[in-house]
């Protein structure tokens, strides 16, 4: 058998369900993830960045070599996953950069990096508009960290159905992978030779020939190529231990290939974390399998742009619509109680995902008109405005904010309207958003992943109410409450227990700087994330333990630049003791009055007078130290702990000595 023309491709699809606090954009600190910060932090350790720098050992286990196999493999990484490494790890993410440049110069031009649909939304079940959104917005977003245009765009689950592969030819996308049971049928295209096309021959389950790509033409007159991979490789390399040995792993690949003497692809994808993550050390046995197949001439290794480019398709396909990777039934699983779930709890159920999807699409559809009628106030034309929102979603800056308002906006705005404008866009952001995939995978409606969608939900229909003072949170709480939970009465009370409290507002931000800045030397240091703070006052007094601060200050979101001015004191008795105050309608002399009387009680230590004229200016209204943000918090009860172990410990070695 030739080896001069078979070839070998192992794609990757790394990314994680978004974990980030809706209103921060920031990961919270998660225990279940210990000894790591969160789980983005852990499985960065044991997978994205090992796979950067990848040991190869020789039969001693010394290691021989170290390889960077997103070089040699074919992948795509998820953009919020992407745009946490870029914040988190710099260098893994440069990793993966030059790894794409070095892959388009050892595969004849063609970088290795695939793009994504942006948010991870199961396509099918997407209207158009989505689709096409979310097809511009994975595109951009590859095209702002990898410097082109990407060939090949995967999608998420690889669910699919024929308008979105419509959708991915009309922007230019050469090709997508797809599971082997997504093919219906096959045929083999007219050529000179025999100016007809073949029969189409209906094909089972896993019973497509991988080791080609095939042409799928369109009802536009477009086509794409896609790309089967061989199910039973993928599955012994997730759940069969195949990973053990990469020499073995090399093996199963080649054995793929027969003694014809055509062009063979013998090729895979899986869950990107399979080399690191679910099999620890996967990535040194991805790397052995790479090196002992290009050492021993068994196939050349390849990416689908190239093998594409060198051997174009001579069948076409036809697809199964509404067809999955990971869904049996099709797209059931991100939609119904199919009977598709992580098997980890045999006696729950799943009835909760239908209502969920029908909640979604009503806050959708309920949405759009809204905001097209709203948004035609201020911009010339209102969806071509929110595909071009990923520029400012990668790139907020004051300066490249104002060139987008600049390009869609029917005139200057003002302050105000700018605020509404880019709030009507952040409602459509999240909204777009709630409907990632993770939210409907799993099998609890209360387990952390739906609560991430319905956090966006939540923030969509806050803004709603900013912009349009339209109320949908009662009627979204009365359709959840349709959705039956296993381990709470309902969906609704899912969300009113874990998604509510989580809201931010520019008045739990200036209260979360009020608490911390007891504690930081120079406030101005504070990380408020999405907000900043313009601070007008602030002094702070100590007293050996007890301190009193006070201050006014404008908070200031990021993201719908809406901003306000707050007046506030807080007050530390010691241990995790806070009081606090808070108001948004003190005038400056009433405020430069409040802190003359109160810092003239507290220097005389009078710290009952000073709670007393608290409470004249500012009413029986408190907050504590649970208004911080969950990182800050666990920070000062851990830095307020220390201390208090530290004066015991003192106290225990006077007795004792």
């Amino acid at each position: 058998m030739s080896r001069t023309n078979k070839y070998v491709c192992i794609h990757g699809h790394f990314y994680q369900p978004p974990r980030e606090n809706a209103w921060l954009e920031i990961v919270e600190q998660q225990e279940s993830a210990r000894p790591f910060h969160d789980w983005n932090a852990r499985i960065n350790f044991e997978c994205y960045a090992p796979n950067a720098a990848a040991r190869i050992l020789d039969d001693q286990r010394w290691i021989v070599k170290i390889r960077n196999n997103y070089n040699r493999i074919s992948w795509n990484f998820g953009p919020t996953l992407l745009s946490w490494l870029e914040e988190n790890d710099p260098e893994a993410y440069t990793l993966l950069q030059m790894a794409d440049k070095r892959s388009a110069l050892r595969f004849g031009g063609h970088g290795s990096a695939l793009a994504q649909v942006h948010s991870h939304l199961i396509m099918p079940l997407c209207n158009y508009r989505d689709k096409v959104t979310q097809v511009w917005w994975g595109i951009r977003d590859f095209e702002h960290r990898f410097g082109r245009y990407p060939e090949g765009l995967w999608l998420a689950e690889t669910a699919v159905d024929t308008e979105t592969l419509e959708v991915l030819a009309s922007h230019g996308i050469q090709f997508t992978i797809l599971a082997p049971r997504q093919a219906k049928a096959i045929r083999k295209i007219a050529t000179a030779k025999s100016a007809t096309p073949g029969d189409w021959k209906d094909i089972s389950a896993d019973s497509i020939d991988t080791r080609h790509p095939y042409w799928c033409q369109l009802p536009s007159g477009r086509r794409i190529a896609l790309f089967f991979y061989h199910g039973g490789v993928a599955q012994e390399v997730a759940f069969n231990g195949l990973l053990g040995s990469g020499k073995n792993f090399a093996d199963r690949l080649t054995n793929l290939f027969d003694n014809d003497s055509a062009p063979q692809l013998a090729h895979i994808a899986t869950d990107g974390e399979t080399y690191g993550h679910h099999h620890r050390y996967g990535e040194m046995a991805l790397a052995d399998c790479l090196n002992y197949i290009e050492d021993n001439g068994f196939a050349k290794l390849t990416n689908y742009g190239q093998f594409l480019e060198l051997f174009p398709p001579e069948w076409e396909v036809q697809i199964h619509e509404n067809s999955s990777w990971s869904c049996v039934h099709g797209v059931e699983r991100w939609r119904s109680d199919c009977g598709c779930n992580t098997g980890g709890r045999p006696g729950w159920h799943q009835r909760w995902r239908k209502p969920l999807r029908e909640t979604l699409n009503w806050l959708r559809d309920t949405l759009a008109p809204l905001y097209e009628r709203e948004a035609a106030r201020f911009l010339r034309d209102p969806w071509a405005a929110r595909n071009d929102y990923i520029e400012v979603m990668l790139d907020r800056r004051e300066d490249n904010v104002a060139a987008f308002l600049k390009k869609h906006a029917r005139r200057e705005l003002s302050y105000l309207e700018e605020v509404t404008v880019l709030r009507l866009l952040e409602i459509q952001r999240h909204t777009v958003l709630m409907f990632t995939s993770c939210g409907w995978f799993f099998d609890e409606i209360s387990g952390i992943e739906t609560n991430q969608i319905l956090q966006y939900a939540l923030r969509a229909m806050d803004y709603t109410h900013d912009v349009a003072n339209v109320e949908l949170h009662q009627e979204f709480i009365r359709r959840l409450s349709e959705a039956p939970s296993n381990v709470l009465p309902n969906g609704a009370a899912s969300f009113l227990q874990n998604v509510v409290p989580t809201r931010v507002t520019l008045e739990r931000v200036a209260m979360h700087f009020a608490v911390a800045s007891l504690f930081e030397d120079d406030p101005a240091d504070l990380d408020l994330f999405n907000y900043t703070a313009d601070v007008d006052f602030f002094e702070k007094i100590e007293a050996g333990t007890p301190q009193f601060a006070a201050g006014r200050l404008a908070i200031r979101s990021r993201l719908s630049h809406a901003k306000k001015t707050y007046c506030f004191a807080v007050l530390y008795l010691g241990q995790q003791h806070i009081i606090g105050n808070l108001s948004s309608t003190m005038n400056r002399a009433t405020f430069d009055e409040m802190w003359q009387r109160t810092s003239k009680a507290f220097r005389a230590a009078n710290l009952g007078e000073t709670i007393g004229i608290l409470q004249e200016y500012f009413g029986p209204e408190k907050f504590t130290l649970s208004s911080l943000f969950a990182d800050e918090k666990i920070k000062i009860i851990r830095d307020i702990t220390d201390a208090s172990l530290a004066v015991a410990e003192s106290s225990f070695r006077d007795v004792f000595n």
